[in-house]
């Protein structure tokens, strides 16, 4: 099956990334206001990262905060000019209808409640941003993507990569040919998990360990650098479960990718050490990433040592975040799908439950 791009061009079936090869899909500027947002979460993530990125943002503004904590909320709300009509907690949540302020919901929750605020915001009349993963079933991403298409509501999943320049320039330079015919991807993504009460080691809130978290970023790296979906895959959990921490998910777990082409991805999730790694190996050279997905810092290198560095061309916003939360925003504007909608996150999640099953049952397994 084949589809077309925002910018017209072809590509396979699945691949939203691929877009993002060739830059971002050209778009209007938003007319009038800036698109608001409501912020579901004001954990490490939705307070720390998200909600300060809004002063980079050209087409979004920050409008409203969901949290459990009242205090907390009208300190954040205080500090970041959120009205007091613009605070909600998780029980009147469904209120948020009322307030036309509110356009996107972005939902930086535990896994395990990602559901339930992306159908409840999409009932709500409300566009959605969810964080990775996704949700912890493929059952579930299935339930968000049919309540907003219901809605008549855009779904997003919040791949900051996608935007983040050195990425798409790495995409870029693989397409272009620059290290000849693909033929081995490997990714590594891990750090050190500390408190054993967090809730990203408890399977009930976050639907598995490294994999469902760090492991992600490694999947989603090999779909869109590759430019294909897998067609197989063969994983091997390694986890010391006298370790506190590891109680009730996985420390490490290596996959194997097969892809249409003949390439081979090689990747390995872990919550035992830290390692932020993504290179591409081809006929005629390779491009490494090292760092390649962390908040700042990433570097980017062509050729067989590393001897040259590459400093890519500026993304599409001012940080990834902001290109991010700015895409959905124009995407609403200008009626067009993100290159990341629920889609995208559906495929890795589905991925992700045929790496646990090869895991399990020690076996390849074949993706649909």
């Amino acid at each position: 099956m084949i589809d077309m791009n925002r910018r017209g061009l072809v590509i396979a079936a699945g691949s939203a990334i691929t877009a993002s090869a060739v830059g971002l899909p050209a778009m209007a500027a938003t007319a009038g206001r800036k698109l608001g947002y409501a912020i579901v979460g004001l954990g490490g993530y939705g307070l720390g990262i998200i909600i300060p990125q809004f002063k980079n943002c050209e087409h979004s503004k920050l409008v409203a905060l969901v949290s459990g904590d009242p205090a907390k909320a009208k300190r954040v709300a205080a500090e970041y000019g959120v009205p007091e009509s613009g605070i909600y907690d998780y029980k009147n949540f469904d209120s948020i209808k009322d307030n036309p302020e509110i356009d996107i919901v972005y939902v930086c929750l535990p896994v395990s409640m990602h559901a339930e605020y992306t159908i409840r915001a999409a009932q709500a009349g409300k566009h959605v941003m969810c964080e990775k993963p996704m949700a912890v079933s493929s059952k579930e991403c299935e339930a968000m993507i049919a309540a907003c298409k219901k809605a008549g509501k855009k779904l997003m999943i919040g791949y900051r990569c996608h935007f983040e320049a050195h990425n798409l320039e790495a995409i870029r330079l693989a397409r272009s040919g620059a290290i000849g015919k693909l033929r081995y991807f490997r990714s590594e993504h891990g750090f050190t998990a500390g408190n054993p009460n967090a809730w990203r080691l408890k399977k009930a809130m976050s639907g598995g360990g490294s994999l469902m978290d760090i492991g992600i970023y490694a999947l989603n790296a090999a779909r869109y650098m590759t430019g294909e979906e897998p067609i197989a895959v063969y994983a091997k959990e390694t986890t010391d479960r006298n370790d506190p921490r590891f109680k009730e998910v996985e420390d490490m777990i290596e996959f194997q990718l097969e892809f249409p082409s003949g390439v081979i991805g090689s990747c390995m999730s872990m919550y035992s050490a830290n390692q932020n790694h993504i290179l591409l190996m081809g006929d005629k050279g390779r491009i490494d990433l090292e760092p390649g997905t962390r908040y700042d810092g990433n570097k980017l290198w062509v050729g067989q040592d590393r001897s040259k560095q590459v400093d890519p061309p500026p993304g599409p916003g001012k940080t990834q975040w902001a290109a991010q939360l700015d895409h959905l925003s124009q995407c609403i504007v200008n009626n067009k799908e993100p290159i990341v909608a629920g889609e995208e996150g559906l495929r890795d999640i589905r991925i992700v439950e045929a790496i646990y099953r090869s895991a399990r049952e020690q076996k390849r397994i074949v993706l649909a």
